[in-house]
């Protein structure tokens, strides 16, 4: 018995109650696909993303080209499995860079209260621009590609972090186990690092999760209005875009891209959904 409570513990207890949750177990295996997929890319795809037969131009799906191919004879489903590298790295490092940056700012602002006003203030600024707005007009600010791509979304994505991270650190620093650690010495990086962070780590592991839902999307559109990565490179937003033209005869071009898209983004917010009612305190059995 004594052995069997040492192996539970808080984490232990998430990933039972997570595991109880089916829908996010389908999102978790759909995204390890995905990631599985785009990482082993080169040898998957029957074909390089930019091998052009200009003999199979606008092919319909069939047993060679299973997409189909675009209009420049390219194989759509090499370039959807290629482009899968792109989503999860925006999506992954957009939303690393918002989290890390954003809970600095949200521990600064809920800890130290002179910074308080400063930075929320300035946060609200942000959060007066409508998101999307926002991270076309650094887009364009900044110029197309990967990294002021990542740039754009990242700022965009900053203020929801920010915001999380200083409302759980001001409920958290109120706790009596805080006032424990001060009476015995405990200086401010210690609390903050060995007693409040670990305790805030649930809403800032969903919001993650979430924030990287709309880091793609907005990826994604950005690159359909030509404000991200730019062709020839296999981006979905930007394949999207390739297919508007040939809508009408050739739908797979952008229903393809289309539905990749769907796919990770559906997998991320099953996994976000699970994730929140497995660490909400409230449901624990």
């Amino acid at each position: 018995m004594a052995e069997k409570k040492r192996r539970s513990g808080p984490w232990l207890d998430v990933w039972k109650r997570l595991k109880k949750n089916k829908l996010a177990i389908v999102g978790m295996v759909i995204l390890g696909l995905v990631i599985l997929i785009s990482v082993f890319a080169p040898f998957i795809a029957p074909y390089g993303y930019m091998e052009q037969d200009y003999a199979a131009t606008l092919q319909f799906p069939g047993r060679e080209h299973l997409f189909g191919t675009d209009n420049f004879g390219r194989d759509i489903f090499s370039r959807i499995i290629y482009g899968g590298r792109y989503s999860l790295i925006i999506g992954i490092g957009c939303v690393s860079i918002a989290a890390v940056i954003g809970s600095i700012l949200g521990i600064v602002a809920a800890f130290y209260s002179k910074f308080d006003n400063i930075i929320m203030r300035m946060i609200d600024i942000v959060m007066g621009i409508p998101s999307f707005l926002l991270a076309i007009s650094i887009a364009a600010a900044l110029g197309t590609g990967l990294r002021n791509l990542m740039i754009a979304v990242s700022i965009t994505s900053l203020p929801a972090f920010t915001r999380v991270v200083r409302a759980q650190v001001m409920t958290v620093k109120e706790q009596e186990f805080i006032e424990a650690a001060r009476s015995i010495g405990g200086n401010n990086l210690r609390i903050i690092f060995r007693h409040i962070l670990p305790n805030a780590l649930a809403p800032i592991i969903v919001q993650f999760t979430l924030g990287a839902v709309n880091s793609i999307l907005w990826a994604a559109s950005l690159s359909f209005i030509g404000l991200g990565i730019q062709p020839p490179s296999p981006e979905w937003g930007a394949m999207l875009s390739a297919g508007r033209t040939y809508l009408r005869d050739n739908w797979y071009m952008s229903v393809f891209p289309g539905l990749a898209i769907m796919i990770t983004t559906y997998s991320l917010n099953l996994i976000g959904d699970g994730l929140r009612d497995a660490l909400d305190p409230r449901l624990k059995q």
